[in-house]
C-alpha cells in the first residue's frame, strides 16, 4: 500500500478497544486502516447467553463496514496479521500488500490461558469468541441427543458439565446452563433423565467472584447452589479427558462437556510485534499507553498493560483506552504533549441467573437480586451495537423470562 498524504493510523483488532478508537478519530485529519481477522465486532459479555441458546449469534454481532459507513475517513480490512516490520513501520498481513503506517494501535486483545493444564487445550471449550459459544451450545446439544439415543450414556458423564473458573463468565455459565438444562431441555427431552445432569463449577481459589467483594462472592454460590449447580472451591484441575475432569485432590468427575472459563493471556500477536512484554505476554505501555521502546506504537485492551497501573481486563477500560489513545494522536498532529490515561472505573456487573444479578459500583453503591438484574440488562442494551440487535436481544429476554424458552437451539450443520 503507497503512504497517503495525510498521517496513516493503522488499528489492530476491532474489539471495544479498537472500535472506540477509530470512532473517537472520526473528526481527526488522518486516514484510518482497521484490520480484524473477522468482519464484525462481538459483544463479548453476551457470549455466554449465545452458548446457553438464548440469543442467536448474529444478536450480538455487528458489521464492522456498517458501523463506519459514514465515516469517510476510515478502511476496514478483513485479514490476519502476520506479522509487524515496527522498523518498517509496516504490518504484514495474510491477504494484499504490506499496511504502511504512522502510527500503530494494537487492539488485539486475548486468547484462552490453559496454565498447562494436561488435557486441556485437546478437551476443553473455550468461551472467548463467537465460533467457541456457537461450537459449545451445538455441543451440549449434541450430548442430549446422543442420550436421548441411548439412555446408557448418562451413567457416562454425556449430561455433565463442568465449568472451570469461578470468575463472571464460568458464574454466568453455570447458571445459564442449569436453567437451560431444567426450565428447557427437560421439556424437549420428556422421556430423558434431564435432572440426572450435573453443572459442577470449579475453582482453584476459595471463592467465586474473586474480583468482587466476598459478600457479592457468597451471594453467587448460595443462589448457584439452590439451582442445583455444584460448587467445588479451593480446588483446582489437574487433567482433562474427553469424558471427565480430574482435580488436583484425586476427585475425577465424569463429564463429556468441560468448560475452560478460568484465564486469559495476550493475543499471540504480542510475542511476533517485537516489543518488550511483560506478565501474561502483555506489550508493555507507559503512562500515555505508548510503547516506551517505539512511541509511535500504541496498545491498548486485554494485549497490553502499565505494569505501574494494572487494569481489570474487561470491556470498559479498552474503551476508556480507545478514546485516549485517539486523543494522543490528535495531540501529536498539532505538536502537543501527551497526557497519561486515567481509568474511570464505573462498577462491576455480574448474572447469576434468572431475576438474580451483582453490581458493585464506586463509592459502596451494591444491588444484588432483582435490582442488581434489571441494572445488568439495562447496561448490556444500552452497550449493545444497533438498534436491531437491542430490539432482537431485548424481545429474546422477554420471550425467554415469560415462557421459561429458548429459541436458538437448533443443530443446522453436523460435527
Amino acid at each position: 500500500m503507497k503512504p497517503s498524504h495525510r498521517h496513516r493510523v493503522v488499528v489492530i483488532g476491532a474489539g471495544f478497544g479498537g472500535l472506540a478508537t477509530v470512532r473517537a478519530m472520526r473528526d481527526t485529519a488522518v486516514d484510518v486502516v482497521l484490520i480484524d481477522a473477522n468482519n464484525f465486532h462481538t459483544f463479548s459479555p453476551l457470549l455466554y447467553q449465545v452458548a446457553t441458546a438464548g440469543l442467536a449469534a448474529d444478536d450480538i454481532a455487528y458489521a464492522v463496514r456498517g458501523v463506519f459507513r459514514r465515516q469517510r475517513n476510515v478502511e476496514v480490512r478483513m485479514a490476519r496479521v502476520t506479522a509487524i516490520d515496527i522498523d518498517a513501520h509496516e504490518v504484514r498481513t495474510n491477504v494484499g500488500a504490506p499496511i504502511s503506517y504512522d502510527t500503530l494501535v494494537i487492539a488485539a486483545g486475548a486468547v484462552t490461558h490453559t496454565f498447562g493444564v494436561r488435557g486441556a487445550d485437546e478437551h476443553a471449550l473455550m468461551m472467548k469468541t463467537l465460533d467457541d459459544a456457537v461450537a459449545l451450545r451445538d455441543h451440549v446439544l449434541r450430548r442430549f441427543e446422543a442420550a436421548a439415543a441411548d439412555p446408557a450414556l448418562i451413567a457416562e458423564g454425556a449430561l455433565n458439565v463442568v465449568v472451570c473458573g469461578g470468575g463472571p463468565t464460568g458464574v454466568e455459565l453455570a447458571g445459564a446452563l442449569m436453567e437451560l438444562f431444567d426450565r428447557v431441555l427437560a421439556k424437549d427431552f420428556p422421556r430423558l433423565d434431564v435432572h440426572a445432569s450435573r453443572v459442577v463449577l470449579v475453582e482453584a481459589a476459595d471463592r467465586l467472584l474473586g474480583a468482587f467483594k466476598p459478600a457479592s462472592g457468597e451471594r453467587a454460590r448460595r443462589t448457584l447452589a439452590k439451582r442445583r449447580v455444584e460448587i467445588v472451591t479451593g480446588v483446582g484441575v489437574s487433567e482433562i479427558d474427553a469424558t471427565s475432569v480430574t482435580l488436583n485432590n484425586g476427585t475425577r468427575i465424569p463429564a463429556h462437556t468441560v468448560i475452560w472459563a478460568a484465564g486469559v493471556r495476550a493475543n499471540p500477536l504480542a510475542e511476533i510485534a517485537g516489543l518488550p512484554t511483560g506478565r501474561g505476554g502483555r506489550i508493555v505501555i507507559d503512562d500515555a499507553l505508548a510503547t516506551p521502546t517505539h512511541p509511535e506504537v500504541f496498545a491498548i485492551g486485554d494485549i497490553a498493560a502499565n505494569p505501574q497501573n494494572p487494569l481489570p481486563q474487561v470491556a470498559l477500560p479498552a474503551i476508556q483506552q480507545g478514546k485516549h489513545v485517539a486523543a494522543q494522536i490528535g495531540h501529536r498532529l498539532h505538536d502537543e504533549p501527551l497526557t497519561a490515561f486515567h481509568f474511570h472505573d464505573l462498577g462491576s456487573m455480574a448474572t447469576i441467573g434468572r431475576l438474580d444479578a451483582i453490581a458493585e459500583f464506586p463509592g459502596g453503591l451494591r444491588l444484588a437480586g432483582p435490582f442488581g438484574w434489571i441494572a445488568w440488562l439495562g447496561l448490556h442494551l444500552i452497550r449493545l451495537m444497533g438498534f436491531r440487535n437491542r430490539a432482537n436481544v431485548f424481545v429474546s429476554w422477554a420471550w425467554n423470562y415469560l415462557t421459561y424458552d429458548r429459541g436458538s437451539r437448533l443443530l443446522a450443520e453436523s460435527e
